[in-house]
């Protein structure tokens, strides 16, 4: 079967191949597995890739690209109206060829492959992936709400998946987790979350973009005010991003101690660095639906002390790990740890049940759900890769 994938991840040569953002390749690297083909409409940008652009391991993936667009400015946004015929025909002609099509939302290109899907009668199978928050409570953009809608309206006429659980769900909207962890990865993840024990100083990780959505200067701020209570942490950010040097000349102009700035790293070491944590920071009031770093942290024994928003509070609630407190709250998040801290037998016992739960984010569990989900739908049996036969029918 030959699928197509619409989505915006930004994409770069890298001598005979393209690379992408990572996080996003290693999802599709796995979701090749169950096709006979993928192609990627996605944007090619020029100049060197960044650090966390990966190349795809999987040899049946193939990026149809298209002209990068848009911007912050009002210039910029007008331009992407002037790449829509381009982006248009290209998707047509894909969506020709393809017996199934995956449209990954939130995003401009993605709001136009809802519309020509609403208007074609090809390809049957049709699966849309809206990977931000489903139900925020203010200051999304406009094409991201009419995305929401058309979707909840089913404009495309297929499935989406969503995440997390909300009340009034149709019956075309399917809960789905967000897959990041390998086999190996997993494995490794249970040996350390076994081992692990909360001791002084208290580990705490922050992993991600450098910057204020995603809560840095909230989480400057919780260690400052657990610096005042007297707890003894070490407070580590991996990541990076334009603010970097504004973060670090806080904590010096605020004599907040103990903090150190690793800038990006690989996945391996990235896991390294949870697997010393005894708490994994996030704070964010970005508009994602499940932070991939929050699961991937949870795998190797750390402890979630998140923000609100999406189906974060949700999930940490059905695993039993962590807690989840308004972003803006750094006294209750501060207590949260302090409550941890001085309740050793509760952190392990969180710290076990998110490592316990960490098999539904792996990228096996993604596969096995992808493929439930076309034989329930559509009776379509896919080579899954996992053991027995996911068929309801036996097929």
């Amino acid at each position: 079967m030959r699928l197509l994938i619409v989505s915006h991840t930004e994409h770069y040569r890298a001598g005979d191949h393209v690379a992408g953002w990572g996080a996003t390749v290693r999802e599709l690297d796995h979701l090749a597995q169950l096709f006979d083909e993928i192609v990627h409409v996605a944007p090619l940008y020029p100049g060197v890739p960044p650090k966390n652009a990966l190349p795809y391991s999987a040899g049946n993936i193939r990026l149809r690209p298209v002209n990068p667009t848009g911007g912050a400015n009002l210039t910029d946004k007008l331009r992407i109206l002037a790449t829509y015929p381009d982006y248009a025909r290209v998707i047509r002609e894909e969506m020709a060829r393809a017996d199934a099509v995956h449209v990954r939302c939130p995003a401009n290109i993605s709001l136009l492959a809802l519309y020509l899907l609403s208007r074609a009668e090809q390809p049957l199978y049709r699966w849309v992936k809206y990977a931000g928050n489903w139900r925020p409570t203010g200051g999304d953009s406009r094409s991201y709400a009419l995305q929401r809608r058309w979707l909840q309206h089913n404009r495309p006429r297929g499935v989406v998946t969503v995440n997390g659980r909300w009340s009034g769900q149709p019956t075309h909207i399917y809960t789905f987790d967000n897959p990041s962890l390998t086999e190996e990865e997993y494995a490794s993840g249970q040996e350390v979350a076994r081992n692990k024990r909360l001791t002084s100083p208290v580990e705490l990780l922050f992993v991600g973009a450098l910057n204020d959505a995603k809560g840095v200067g909230r989480v400057l701020e919780m260690g400052l005010e657990l610096q005042r209570r007297g707890v003894s942490f070490q407070l580590r950010f991996v990541g990076d991003g334009v603010d970097r040097a504004r973060y670090e000349a806080w904590t010096v102009n605020h004599g907040l101690r103990n903090v150190s700035f690793y800038g990006w790293r690989s996945p391996a070491e990235v896991a390294q660095f949870g697997a010393a944590a005894h708490f994994i920071l996030l704070p964010t009031l970005s508009s994602e639906g499940w932070p991939k770093v929050l699961s991937e942290a949870m795998s190797r024994g750390a402890v979630p002390i998140a923000s609100t928003v999406s189906s974060i509070p949700q999930v940490l609630d059905e695993i039993g790990a962590g807690v989840a407190v308004p972003a803006e709250d750094i006294q209750g998040a501060a207590d949260a740890i302090v409550r941890y801290l001085d309740a050793p037998d509760t952190w392990l016992t969180a710290s076990q049940a998110g490592a316990a739960a960490a098999y539904r984010f792996t990228y096996r569990a993604y596969q096995a759900a992808v493929a439930r989900l076309f034989d329930k739908v559509w009776g379509v049996c896919l080579p899954a890769p996992m053991a027995g036969n996911m068929c309801q029918d036996g097929r």
